[in-house]
């Protein structure tokens, strides 16, 4: 098998087997081809069925003068599992990566927004603000409600449908990573902002692809990812906040002031829609005087 047949049937493996998103995938063909341009291999040889491990520790040690450690470990990770599923097809006997060493990481812990500077943020947002007649203030204030109150990646929030919305019963459906779906309570308050805006949305000539997204630009579109970076990046400098913010500082203040005010780990898992538990343990070293006062308050030999 050559490279070119190689990588194609892995994506596939990827998509089909694995449910990865697109842009992952992506990222993991990225790495393939930076390994075949840096060993200067014939796309059309059936090198990946002969690939040793002092090719690879060549190609490691190259890569780790140009990249960080985290990046580092992400291509050896994705190298790895390209191997694996060659061992997998039966089309190797062995996996060259198993004795090649990741690079050790610190813990990366998630920059977080306190409850007052949600407040000011959201509060900052002009609700008279309007574009060609469009009110965009009442949008901008329901995604920053959503984005804090159900914890969603900004994909995610761009991607919600008007059909995803069960009001009634107090939770909103939410497709996350590999298509996976996941139901999150919506707060009451939120729920009123959402309903605010699409009261406005009504207003729209919406696109016909864009019929049932819930968060539209002016043209009736779904939004992108950078517009709603944007948003959240003009009003942190109108309240002059000095932490660099993001959608996802949002959704990961979101599990930090849960997990604060005494909700279960595994309850925040589920509404991040997590895979392991251990992503979401991250947030119990955010705020250890929190949990030194959980010990003091609930252990019998405090």
């Amino acid at each position: 098998m050559n490279w070119t047949t190689a990588i194609k049937q892995y994506k596939t493996y990827l998509k089909i087997e694995r449910g990865l998103s697109d842009n992952t995938i992506e990222n993991y063909g990225f790495d393939l081809q930076k390994l075949i341009r840096h060993l200067d291999l014939d796309l059309k040889s059936n090198q990946p069925l002969k690939i040793d491990k002092e090719e690879l520790q060549t190609f490691i040690y190259s890569i780790s003068k140009k990249v960080a450690p985290r990046s580092q470990a992400r291509i050896i990770s994705g190298l790895r599992n390209f191997f694996n599923y060659l061992v997998f097809e039966d089309l190797r006997t062995d996996n060259p990566m198993d004795l090649i060493e990741t690079p050790r990481l610190g813990r990366k812990l998630p920059d977080t927004l306190s409850e007052d500077e949600i407040d000011q943020l959201i509060d900052a947002i002009d609700l008279s603000y309007a574009f060609r007649g469009i009110n965009l203030g009442h949008r901008n204030k329901a995604i920053l409600e959503t984005l804090y109150s159900c914890g969603l990646r900004v994909s995610e929030l761009t991607f919600l449908k008007i059909s995803d919305l069960f009001f009634d019963e107090g939770f909103i459906k939410v497709s996350g990573k590999g298509n996976k779906e996941r139901f999150v309570p919506i707060s009451e308050n939120t729920q009123k902002h959402i309903t605010i805006w699409r009261q406005e949305r009504n207003h729209i000539s919406i696109d016909s692809e864009s019929k049932d997204i819930l968060f539209l630009n002016y043209k009736g579109r779904q939004m992108t990812r950078a517009m709603v970076f944007t948003i959240i990046k003009k009003l942190a400098e109108q309240i002059g906040l000095k932490k660099t913010i993001s959608p996802h500082t949002f959704r990961h203040s979101f599990a930090t002031h849960l997990l604060k005010n005494g909700a279960d780990l595994r309850a925040i898992q589920m509404m991040l829609g997590h895979e392991s538990i251990t992503t979401t343990e991250v947030y119990t070293h955010i705020d250890r005087s929190h949990l030194s006062e959980v010990l003091n308050k609930f252990h019998p030999r405090k």
